[in-house]
């Protein structure tokens, strides 16, 4: 059965519980269920920022119940040592949780849990959205979130689920999962919380030095950049002064910056009339992979 997270990490949380299976998750949902509450779930890899934190604010806001879930996905990487340095931190995530409500639910199920002894990721067909960009650059990772989050989605049955804005591809992946799977799961997107540098906050950051993370606000200030002249400089321009900029940057390495149509995702070489486009940068500082977007015209 579950535990009550007072009993492990104090009274800051004293009606937090904290559970680790699907069977022990229904059992406390099933009340909540038939009563036809909303519940809300915020999916987490853990190592909690003020983004995650921002995401539960909303889910209290908008849901009855509300469920965090920390899971560190291993089918998502497809590097092991960034598998094996992502980092986790249980304790401090529990915390900053209780902080907030003492009424969440944690969801903290082992790996074999989701994945018994065959851990693999199921294939799926996301067509453009999941071959460009990220889906380029990390071959099998899509499959492995949407693998993930069905999973989630499965073992929780949440009315209502919250994604941030800066994991813009992997939003749109997951509404195309629940298009089609027809779960009936609303999807909320919310907005990218930054460091007062303008750093997009990610779990991430807490591998970079704190001389690399100051200067990891580079990556925003190009997205800046080239917003305010995204109306006037074709995007030919707009991708040599980027790459250029990066290339005299030698503290980071450039893996890649897209123009994309929205949300198609479609890579554009030209600017159409009545068309969104959202701008994308993925790069490496102290080997710590980064990712950032903004929306061009909105």
């Amino acid at each position: 059965m579950y535990k009550p997270i007072c009993s492990i990490f104090g009274p800051l949380a004293l009606l937090m519980k904290l559970i680790k299976t699907t069977a022990e998750l229904n059992l406390v949902l099933a009340q909540a269920r038939k009563s036809k509450k909303k519940i809300g779930l915020v999916p987490t890899m853990g190592a909690l920022h003020e983004g995650h934190l921002n995401l539960v604010k909303r889910a209290l806001f908008k849901s009855d119940v509300v469920i965090v879930s920390i899971f560190v996905n291993p089918t998502q990487f497809n590097d092991q040592a960034d598998l094996n340095a992502y980092p986790r931190t249980l304790e401090k995530d529990i915390v900053r949780l209780g902080e907030i409500s003492s009424a969440l639910i944690v969801f903290h199920p082992e790996v074999e849990e989701f994945y018994g002894d065959q851990l693999k990721a199921k294939s799926f067909d996301f067509k453009q959205l999941d071959s460009v960009m990220e889906g380029a650059h990390r071959p099998g990772h899509f499959d492995g979130v949407a693998t993930v989050v069905e999973l989630l989605f499965k073992s929780t049955k949440p009315n209502i689920a919250f994604f941030g804005e800066k994991d813009y591809q992997q939003t749109l992946i997951v509404k195309q999962l629940v298009k089609q799977k027809r779960l009936g799961i609303s999807i909320e997107v919310c907005p990218t919380i930054r460091e007062a540098n303008g750093l997009a906050q990610s779990s991430r950051n807490e591998r970079l030095s704190s001389q690399a993370r100051s200067k990891a606000a580079f990556i925003y200030e190009q997205l800046l950049w080239v917003k305010r002249r995204f109306s006037t400089a074709s995007f030919e321009r707009l991708r040599y002064a980027v790459t250029d900029s990066f290339a005299e940057a030698t503290d980071f390495e450039l893996e890649y910056f897209e123009i994309a149509q929205v949300p198609e995702l479609t890579l554009s070489l030209e600017r159409k009339k009545n068309t969104k486009y959202r701008a994308f940068i993925a790069a490496r500082i102290e080997g710590v992979r980064l990712i950032d977007s903004i929306a061009l015209n909105e």
